[in-house]
């Protein structure tokens, strides 16, 4: 499982960022630090997003 949510979590994290990172730029925030942060936010978030989706793809 590790290795299935090894290849996820490169593809599930950087489609995070990328929104996190969207969303930070439509509210106005166009400095480097909201943008550093929000793409730090987003691969933080899809560790248990990854988890979730690895699990549910194994156990079927």
């Amino acid at each position: 499982m590790l290795r299935l949510a090894s290849v996820l979590y490169s593809l599930i994290s950087t489609t995070l960022a990328g929104t996190f990172v969207v969303a930070a730029l439509v509210m106005g925030q166009d400095t480097l630090q909201p943008i550093v942060i929000a793409a730090a936010l987003g691969f933080v978030a899809a560790l248990p997003v990854t988890w979730l989706v690895a699990k549910a793809m194994v156990e079927r």
